[in-house]
């Protein structure tokens, strides 16, 4: 049966004793070191709970790691930085990022006093939630970002509270194996190719081995939400429906591990999916890209009728050119898959919206294939911001010249919807009015209020219908360009952040400095808390939108990181030494 213990969390130090713990943890003997640790056994000889329960369906074979000399990418970032000539430009930058250190210290020290060994704070309440399995997610995602900001203190701190974290207890009937994996297997990865402790590679094999066992089937396709306790009961079990980026956001994690520890099974896990994505890539209905749902037990990615970069498939797109910056390029499959995926969502899901001063900006839909050819829903995403971002880095790794004139207007275009609402932030998602077909795009009003009582459910021909357009629009709060609002929440999200980041470090154009100065202050005015910073529910409110009580863990591990790296020096974590997971956690590029 699942053994059940209390978590070992380190209890919270006096302030007093920080200087004394900090000085014992690093006068002891870690071990840090850069190489594979044990073969991939975490405990000694006997290894992880997770890696002692009966298997059921062991894979016939194991396929090793590729060998031989990694490609010489082109470089990603860009060698000119006019901000960092300019000594009152650079001045500027500091105090910005000491300003983001300051919110995110605030946010940290909240946790610290009021949740520590939490999922997550309560940002309005002060109080506990915990919806990743009890597992102190908000601590083990934001442990590269206090390396990364230099909290060496909190850090030690924080990675021997790690220590204590009990994989194999959760109170939580499933756990998703896409948060597990991207959370807690790439904090530790992240914050161990960082510091080189070699407590945090251990812990990483602990959680390897846990999410292993959920490939334990009949066709070695993993459970994406999954019954730990019954696996750990030792019942079989087998894959269930999912959506694509549950099995397509695996690889970087789990190959990652494979190449950290010298242990390929991870590696073979999920090159199984890889192999399954790329055979089926080119016969779905919109041939390039995956549909959303897919069927594990049948082994079935080809069967849907929804096509869409953003929420449930993102990921799944996002690591098919990371996994050539995280090898170096030894699988040429996943440079293949990537370009094929962006070849035909450039041509059906990438639009260019109406909007009042004729901004030449891309928003990526959504494109439904049900009923006859590929017809787009023009709906943005917040979620979906984090493809502009993607496509810089597939177009300087590629050579694909279309991809970064893709990217620079998918990030305007997610810049553009931050500025065209009341507080300066984009919500959950949007709907626009797609530009006509043809080269002209000059805003038509009376265009976009026919869209605006279409996407209504109303009838834009009969006679009175300009005021009753005029209704919506006031009644919904509709800034012009916009068609409809349908969730209005902002959840301390990173992908528009993300995108301006990396799109500043390809290119070191310095008004996405500005871009991202005015983007942390409005967040931080709509969201802070007396404690923390909170998601909200209506960034169309007129007055300060009201407060979720929610503050989820990329908040520390993703959102207040990117920011925090764009106000700094070009060099820490350069884009040509680390690519991020989809949790914003860097691990070391295969160079040589």
């Amino acid at each position: 049966m699942l053994v059940v213990r209390k978590r070992g969390f380190l209890v919270v130090l006096p302030a007093a004793a920080i200087l004394i713990f900090l000085a014992m943890y690093f006068g002891r003997d870690d071990g840090t070191t850069s190489g594979p640790v044990n073969g991939g056994q975490p405990h000694g000889e006997e290894g992880s709970f997770w890696s002692r329960v009966p298997v059921h369906y062991p894979p016939s074979s194991i396929r090793p790691l590729p060998t031989g000399a990694p490609i010489r990418y082109p470089p990603v970032q860009t060698t000119t930085f006019p901000a960092e000539q300019d000594q009152a430009a650079r001045g500027r930058r500091e105090e910005r990022q000491k300003a983001v250190k300051q919110v995110f210290t605030k946010s940290w020290s909240s946790y610290r006093k009021h949740a520590w060994g939490a999922d997550e704070l309560a940002p309005v309440s002060g109080g506990r939630n915990d919806h990743f399995g009890g597992w102190a997610a908000t601590l083990v995602d934001a442990l590269d970002t206090l390396w990364i900001m230099d909290m060496k203190a909190e850090f030690a701190e924080a990675v021997t509270a790690a220590e204590g974290i009990d994989f194999t207890h959760t109170e939580l009937g499933q756990i998703s194996v896409f948060e597990t994996n991207i959370r807690y297997l790439g904090g530790f990865l992240s914050a161990f190719d960082l510091s080189g402790d070699k407590r945090l590679l251990r812990k990483a094999v602990e959680v390897g081995d846990l999410l292993y066992k959920a490939f334990d089937t009949p066709n070695r396709m993993p459970i994406t939400r999954w019954d730990l306790h019954a696996a750990a009961r030792g019942e079989k079990q087998v894959p269930n429906d999912a959506v694509i980026a549950e099995v397509g956001s695996l690889s970087m994690e789990f190959t990652r591990l494979s190449m950290l520890t010298g242990d390929a099974k991870w590696f073979d896990a999920v090159q199984r999916i890889a192999d399954a994505m790329a055979a089926q890539q080119d016969s779905t209905a919109l041939p390039g890209l995956w549909p959303l749902d897919v069927n594990g037990e049948k082994k079935v990615f080809n069967s849907g009728s929804v096509f869409t970069l953003g929420a449930m498939a993102d990921s799944a797109y996002e690591y098919l050119p990371k996994m050539s910056a995280l090898m170096g390029g030894r699988l040429p499959m996943y440079q293949t898959m990537y370009e094929k995926a962006m070849d035909t969502a450039t041509k059906h899901n990438l639009f260019r919206p109406l909007t009042p001063t004729n901004e030449d900006i891309l928003i990526a839909g959504t494109v439904n294939t049900k009923d006859h050819g590929p017809e787009l829903e023009p709906q943005g995403q917040h979620l979906v911001c984090f493809l502009g971002g993607l496509m810089a880095l597939g177009g300087r790794l590629f050579g694909r010249d279309k991809d970064m004139d893709a990217a620079k207007k998918l990030v305007d275009g997610c810049i553009w919807t931050y500025k065209a609402l009341p507080h300066g932030i984009m919500p959950e998602a949007v709907f626009m009015a797609p530009c006509p077909a043809g080269d002209g795009c000059q805003w038509d009003e009376a265009a976009w209020k026919r869209e605006v009582l279409r996407r209504a459910g109303k009838d834009s021909s009969g006679p009175g219908s300009d005021g009753e357009a005029d209704a919506i629009i006031d009644a919904e709060r509709l800034a012009k360009g916009f068609t409809a609002i349908p969730d209005r929440w902002y959840h301390l999200r990173p992908e528009a952040i993300e995108s301006v980041f990396i799109l500043y470090r390809v290119t070191g154009r310095q008004d996405l400095l500005e871009t991202a100065w005015d983007m942390f202050t409005a967040i931080d005015k709509a969201t802070s808390t007396e404690l923390a910073n909170s998601a909200v529910s209506d960034v169309t409110a007129k007055e300060k939108p009201e407060a979720g009580d929610k503050m989820e863990s990329f908040w520390l591990g993703e959102t207040l990181k990117y920011f925090y790296l764009i106000f700094s020096e070009p060099g820490l974590i350069s884009l040509d030494e680390f690519v991020f997971n989809t949790e914003a956690h860097p691990f070391r590029r295969l160079l040589k």
